[in-house]
């Protein structure tokens, strides 16, 4: 029978490999091997070390991964920790896991059903400011199907122009059509192009100096008492537990720092509140102080068209 601290030591060892991206597939696949081998004849302590690690998986696929190749290990994998879990918390953890699995994956209910490649492309997410999304891309913007309908009018007044003599029937019959529906659209084209305004840059990372200098807090039965008995890090879903050390934002809020540090390597806010945090992009940050100038000067314009007095809100 194998030995419960090399076990141990295995699960540590494919943890760590959990966080670097070309090995997340084969350790989630080792992870399973693991499972099925030694989980059933494991002592509780050893069966929490399996949880713990499970839940680090699902970590790691909601705050860094995408692709849904990962996620098909990861379903796999919580789908064979469901069958062997007795623990009712840890059950019910798992199927929630399945579910999210299952739903950025565009799988329906039926549990036999696979990821096929043609279904994929089907339901696939969109780059959005560098980032593949889960969601398919939704129905482009009425300015931007406005600027479309410009853009295709003078293409086609260019082509007829150039091409008089060639142009034939169908030509003309669609650049009618197509100037019909411009100028049924036209009041609407006008004041969605001059109230468009500059476009806010990305938020770039929160600054490495602040996120290192986050203080760290350890649970007591008096702060689990004020959180409430269903307290749970807002980004793993784990329900906190005492001595949980938590990593905590200016704005209050609490997260496994394991769970924060992946946030935070790609956005500069809360994920529950979207306070903001210093970031060490000058640029981004003087666009802020500018926005807050500007922010300042609107409302202190309406005070004054209102009659009222200039103030800061």
């Amino acid at each position: 029978m194998e030995s419960e601290d090399l076990v141990k030591q295995e699960l540590e060892e494919l943890q760590k490999q959990l966080g670097k991206k070309q090995k997340f597939e084969a350790s989630v696949s080792s992870l399973k091997t693991l499972l099925q081998r030694t989980y059933p004849s494991a002592s509780p302590a050893l069966r929490k070390s399996f949880y713990s690690v499970l839940c680090r998986v699902a970590t790691v696929l909601k705050t860094r991964y995408t692709a849904p190749g990962f996620w098909n290990a990861g379903l796999g994998l919580f789908e064979q920790a469901h069958l062997l879990v007795s623990d009712p918390s840890e059950k019910e953890h798992l199927k929630a896991c399945i579910a999210q699995a299952r739903e950025h994956l565009h799988l329906e209910d039926n549990p036999s059903q696979t990821l096929r490649p043609a279904d994929n492309q089907a339901n696939r997410g969109y780059l959005f400011e560098g980032h593949l999304t889960v969601d398919p891309e939704p129905p482009q913007p009425q300015w931007l199907v406005q600027s479309n309908l410009l853009t295709t009018a003078a293409t086609l007044f260019a082509a007829e122009s150039s091409q008089a003599s060639e142009a034939n029937e169908t030509t003309q019959d669609d650049a009618t059509n197509m100037l019909e529906d411009l100028l049924n659209r036209l009041e609407e084209v006008v004041p969605l192009m001059v109230d468009v305004g500059p476009v806010a840059p990305r938020a770039p990372p929160a600054s490495k100096e602040v996120v290192a200098n986050l203080p760290v807090i350890t649970l007591t039965e008096e702060i689990l008492a004020n959180l409430g008995k269903d307290a749970e890090c807002a980004i793993c879903r784990e329900n906190l537990v005492l001595n949980d050390k938590m990593q905590e934002l200016p704005c209050k809020h609490t997260f496994h720092p394991p769970c924060l540090k992946p946030w935070l390597d790609e956005h500069n806010s809360c994920p529950i509140c979207r306070h903001e945090l210093q970031t060490d992009d000058h640029a981004y940050e003087s666009w802020k102080e500018r926005e807050k100038e500007a922010e300042e000067e609107r409302k202190g314009a309406e005070n004054a068209i209102r009659g009222g007095e200039y103030m800061y809100v």
